[in-house]
């Protein structure tokens, strides 16, 4: 079981060290130029629209031709968030892998050097009951994360959990650890359960734009990336496979150079993309769907975990059978830049380990955003067993924090927190008796503790209050269940107003699948890259 130092649901990076984190090795320090597509979102979920069971039946040789992998050596079943029975999360990778054909296609020498492969692209992708809506969440690729233990698999070397400085890229975790250990790290980073992954590589997403046909783009000044080879001048283009990738990857010189503003152009073309299979044979044709099914499998482009069968592929068809653009939101996680890099840059050494692109989550909001996708209905869910509000002063109330969860970091997170507003943590947070708590309890000795316990229940979500006579002291015992995200704010608890899951892109400044994909100026807002 993971230490209460370890990553978490709420998991806040750690402080930078003046001398910088250790070195993890050759590999570790790679360019921010080495990207992939972010189309896949909309693509990979719409793909299998339209069909219907006897076609699944009839080419289900496609299906077997998928390479697939077994990541049950890193989801501990005592460890997941709980899962939606009513939604689905398929978690997207786009891999920068230089193995054969896409070495030639993205390049093996010079800047973009690397070794084995990246998760340059990662996307959640919400489908929400009844196909009502799919929600697209972008994580920018150097947002930092802790570093868990991840078991060997897809040919890589698995890695360690480092408690003494225990964060890395978001994308090196893919690297290390493989699909598994991405899929862990999302998990109990964000309390969002993931029920498959769809990997896609260069050659891949370029075979599939050419089977539907191409995609178009829109630019508000023209572009001369020798990088990424996106030559376009400004206004609408329409395009093929190796622009439509090289549109993907272009970053440097371009706008701000920053990943999240390349996050928005793509979000923008996954909008166009969208648009084009709503008016295409692609929804209607079962043999324009097998043909791209066939594209990918034939090449060996794709990859699925094992549990990613027919019969799921069927059932996100049938749930995204009819879906319009309004109804398909895109956003980012809520960023910003990551307060240790300043450090490091100061520091007398060079750095060996981090880079200045790092970001970080911004909270409470990124908690909150992932909470609303977690339960499907609220920004964020409302406490609805908070019990009443009681009159005590933060400054009067003792509480130790414990973890009765396996994912570690709720503790030492919810802490510090705490001490922000006020509250009086006493002791070090540590794990409580027992790992399965669901929902969060604050346990008090008598009723001359009650009032203390009132007021901290204001701030958590779902939580219970019991009296346990076997306390000592004045101090109240919070102890944080796998439901627990992060604190809410004491004025909204047992409230019952809040945003829909509908309001996420207005919320956090993301586009729908209808938006004028030529409104995109702001996404290439730049110095370009300088």
């Amino acid at each position: 079981m993971p230490t209460d130092d370890d990553a978490a649901t709420g998991w806040s990076p750690p402080s930078a060290d003046p001398a910088g984190p250790p070195s993890r090795g050759p590999g570790r320090r790679y360019k921010t130029s080495t990207l992939v597509v972010r189309s896949l979102a909309v693509l990979l979920a719409v793909v299998v629209a339209g069909g219907s069971l006897a076609i699944y039946l009839k080419y289900r040789a496609a299906w077997d031709g998928i390479a697939r992998v077994d990541v049950s050596g890193d989801l501990n079943a005592a460890k997941r968030p709980p899962a939606d029975p009513n939604a689905l999360n398929i978690l997207l990778i786009g891999s920068d892998s230089r193995v054969g054909v896409n070495g030639e296609i993205g390049g093996t020498g010079g800047a973009d050097a690397i070794e084995g492969a990246r998760s340059d692209t990662v996307i959640v992708v919400h489908i929400a009951p009844g196909a009502h809506e799919v929600d697209v969440l972008s994580f920018p690729r150097d947002s930092v994360v802790p570093i868990l233990n991840c078991t060997p698999e897809g040919g890589t070397s698995g890695q360690t959990a480092e408690p003494l400085y225990d964060i890395e890229q978001i994308n090196a975790s893919f690297a290390y650890g493989g699909p598994g250990c991405l899929w862990e790290t999302i998990e109990q980073t964000t309390g969002i359960h993931i029920n498959d992954f769809v990997e896609l590589t260069f050659s891949g997403f370029e075979q599939v734009v050419n089977e539907l046909g191409g995609v178009n783009v829109c630019l508000p000044e023209a572009v001369d990336d020798p990088l990424s080879n996106l030559n376009l001048s400004a206004g609408m283009h329409h395009v093929y496979g190796p622009e439509a990738l090289a549109f993907w990857r272009t970053r440097e010189d371009l706008g701000t150079g920053s990943d999240p503003q390349r996050i928005q152009r793509d979000q923008f073309l996954m909008a166009a993309l969208f648009q084009g299979l709503e008016h295409s044979s692609l929804m209607t044709s079962p043999s324009t769907m097998l043909s791209v099914i066939d594209t990918l499998t034939s090449h060996q482009d794709v990859v699925t975990d094992s549990g990613l069968t027919p019969s799921v592929m069927l059932r996100i068809a049938e749930d995204l059978r009819g879906l319009k653009g309004d109804s398909v939101q895109f956003v980012t996680v809520p960023w910003t830049t990551y307060t240790g890099n300043a450090q490091w840059i100061s520091s007398s050494e060079t750095p060996s380990y981090g880079n200045v692109n790092w970001v970080q989550w911004v909270q409470p909001e990124a908690n909150e955003l992932f909470s609303a996708i977690a339960h499907d209905n609220t920004l964020p869910k409302s406490g609805k067993t908070t019990p009443a509000t009681a009159t005590v002063s933060p400054s009067d109330v003792d509480v130790e924090v414990l973890n009765g969860t396996t994912t570690g970091g709720l503790a030492t997170s919810t802490s510090a927190s705490l001490s922000q507003l006020g509250y009086n943590v006493v002791g070090a947070p540590a794990d409580a008796a027992a790992d399965t708590y669901t929902n969060s309890v604050i346990e008090y000795s008598g009723k001359a503790e009650l009032a203390e316990a009132q007021t901290l229940a204001q701030l958590i979500p779902s939580v219970t209050l019991e009296e346990d006579p076997s306390l000592t002291g004045s101090a109240v015992q919070l102890i944080l269940g796998s439901t627990f995200t992060s604190l809410q704010s004491a004025s909204s608890a047992g409230s019952s107003s809040s945003a829909s899951i509908s309001d996420i892109a207005t919320t956090y400044g993301g586009i729908t699948g209808s938006v004028n994909i030529c409104d995109d100026s702001s996404a290439f807002a730049g110095p370009d890259g300088s």
